[in-house]
């Protein structure tokens, strides 16, 4: 999932350490219910570019997803079905609405673990395959010692 593999690879040659970790409530996957997860995304950078989750759409693409950020601070990248992409600051005690038809990723850009509560609908389905196979238009670096927003060259 990181643009540098090489640096990925040395990553994990040297100890593959936990980037992120989701904790699920046992919820059925169902219409009418809600699945929601905790999000421990771990602070660290592969290259320079930072920590991340996968980043997925659902496989229910007209459904949506919301973000509550409980400690850290990130950015949430989001692209739509359409080609679209946004980048959202994610801080204590922000919320962030993910709409229908938009994939998202979070990226921890701060120095300790960031922390968010999402809740989604019971059928919304996971696809991870679509952003393997194509990344995100936008990355998230250091650059000089700060966060930077670049385009991604393989996009």
């Amino acid at each position: 999932m990181f643009y540098d593999r090489e640096a990925a690879e040395e990553m994990e040659k040297s100890g593959n350490p936990l980037v992120y970790e989701v904790i699920y409530a046992d919820v059925p996957e169902e219409s009418g219910q809600l699945g929601h997860c905790t999000t421990i995304i771990h602070p660290g950078k592969v290259g320079r570019e930072y920590f991340l989750t996968k980043g997925h759409y659902h496989e229910n693409l007209g459904t949506a997803e919301i973000y509550f950020c409980f400690k850290g601070k990130g950015k949430l990248i989001m692209e739509s079905t359409a080609g679209e992409c946004a980048v959202l600051d994610m801080f204590p005690g922000s919320s962030t609405y993910i709409p229908p038809f938009w994939s998202h990723r979070t990226v921890n850009v701060g120095e300790e673990p960031m922390v968010f509560f999402c809740i989604f609908p019971g059928d919304a389905g996971h696809d991870y395959a679509t952003i393997e196979e194509k990344g995100y238009p936008k990355l998230i670096v250091e650059e000089n010692g700060q966060v930077a927003i670049v385009d991604n060259p393989n996009r």
